[in-house]
């Protein structure tokens, strides 16, 4: 009786010993965000904090979005994100019940004949799980720390599709309102045409081309047009916006290009040591070699209860005793159980090697992109653009000096089209490759934004 008493004094204070933490296991999350990204994300659990961070939701949308309050909106009201973040409080759970003993169970029985009535009673603890319980405990906390994991990798990556999400947007904004200038144009040569045709000043022939091009800047407007609800849809969707959030302003026209361009130094590296499925990986691994370890103490003995037993009888003194319920290791001797933990660990290594082979080449890959949206963005702002201003200004001299037609002006601003629609998807380029480097740098794979 003393010794089980002592079995069940120590069972009591490894059980007080696993608790609940006060964040929910929200605050590594949040610090490996700001880490990556520079905002906090928000995991509100009372009403006030709720009402907090809809507070700074609405502040955030009342003024013209950027990059970065898309991105801080999106970590504070995206539902689907607030959604993942319940895994922690799953994982908590599973780390907390993993390091407190089962319950013990009771056994009665009654059995009455010839006169006489015996009874059994028993209480049984799972001695094998209070054995293992530290190693157990440490294998769900490793469980808990991959969760979180999984938490910034989602919260970083929601942040990135923000950003780009943003950039796309005021884009495609600002295309469909050039498109919309495009179009009054040729609507202006199309009736300018038509009138000279009347008069029997201009041929058939000109008069077509000039209503081909009206036509055809009619449907490249709906199309830009469309593309811009599309974005702008896109962008709500990664914020997480819904009624009247949505008369948010974007503004005008994207950031204007850096003066130079990012030079990350030992990039491969840096991913190596900062990219959050990397450390996943990683993690992942050493949690199936203790879960292996587990599994190599337990594999002869599986079922081990110890317990205390009385039997009492009408007519004779009270019977005392203990019974230990054992599974005996006829049929299986836990070999299965090893091999697939080892099988497991194995499986890990390789994924770990893989995962780290593919980071090195995204990194390689997201710097090449950047380097040439970069240097294409530059080449258009310092190239393309003011050479199409001059050769604009020229004609314009010209036109003055009656030396060539309104069509001819015309014309010259139809050919400045491709080299203003480039020029803004070159920038929007830059913009995104560099929000893609930055994830494959400290983040996620970038292909999945």
């Amino acid at each position: 009786m003393i010794r089980l008493a002592c079995t069940g004094l120590v069972a009591l204070v490894l059980s007080g010993c696993a608790s609940f933490s006060e964040d929910g296991g929200f605050t590594p999350v949040a610090q490996l965000t700001q880490e990556r990204t520079g905002l906090s994300p928000s995991y509100p659990r009372t009403a006030a904090q709720g009402d907090a961070a809809a507070a700074r939701v609405a502040a955030l949308l009342q003024q013209p979005l950027t990059a970065d309050s898309a991105a801080e909106i999106a970590l504070l009201n995206n539902r689907a994100l607030q959604a993942s973040y319940a895994e922690l409080g799953i994982a908590e759970a599973d780390r907390v019940r993993a390091g407190r003993l089962a319950n013990p169970s009771f056994s009665f029985g009654r059995l009455n004949g010839a006169g006489a009535v015996e009874i059994d009673r028993g209480v049984m603890f799972d001695l094998l799980g209070l054995l293992t319980l530290p190693v157990a405990s440490q294998v769900e906390q490793e469980r808990l720390v991959l969760t979180q994991l999984q938490a910034a990798d989602e919260t970083v990556g929601l942040a990135a599709q923000a950003r780009q999400a943003f950039f796309e947007a005021v884009a495609a904004q600002q295309l469909a309102g050039y498109q919309a200038q495009v179009k009054e144009a040729a609507e202006a040569s199309n009736a300018l045409a038509r009138k000279m045709v009347a008069a029997g000043n201009f041929s058939a022939l000109d008069q077509m081309r000039e209503q081909a091009f009206s036509s055809e800047a009619t449907v490249g407007l709906a199309r830009a047009q469309h593309q811009a609800v599309a974005a702008r849809e896109q962008l709500i969707r990664v914020l997480g916006l819904a009624g009247p959030q949505l008369d948010f302003t974007l503004p005008e026209r994207l950031p204007d290009l850096p003066a130079a361009p990012v030079e990350p130094q030992d990039a491969e590296q840096t991913a190596m040591d900062q990219r959050l499925d990397i450390r996943m990986a990683r993690r992942s691994t050493e949690a199936t070699a203790r879960s292996l370890g587990l599994t190599q103490a337990t594999r002869f003995i599986n079922v081990l209860n110890l317990g205390y037993q009385n039997k009492s009888t009408t007519g004779e003194r009270l019977a005392q005793g203990y019974q230990v319920e054992l599974e005996l290791p006829l049929f299986d001797f836990g070999a299965t159980r090893a091999a697939r933990a080892e099988a497991t660990y194995t499986q890990s290594l390789h994924r770990t090697a893989a995962i780290a082979v593919q980071a090195r080449s995204e990194v390689r890959e997201a710097y090449s992109a950047y380097r040439t949206a970069y240097d294409l963005a530059r080449h258009y702002r310092d190239e393309v653009v003011p050479l199409r201003k001059r050769i604009s200004e020229e004609n314009l001299l010209r036109y003055n000096g009656m030396l060539i037609s309104v069509f001819d002006l015309l014309a010259d601003a139809r050919d400045q089209i491709a080299g203003v629609t480039g020029a803004v998807e070159a920038l929007r380029d830059h913009w995104v490759a560099q929000t893609r480097l930055q994830t494959a740098l400290t983040g996620r794979s970038p292909n999945g934004l």
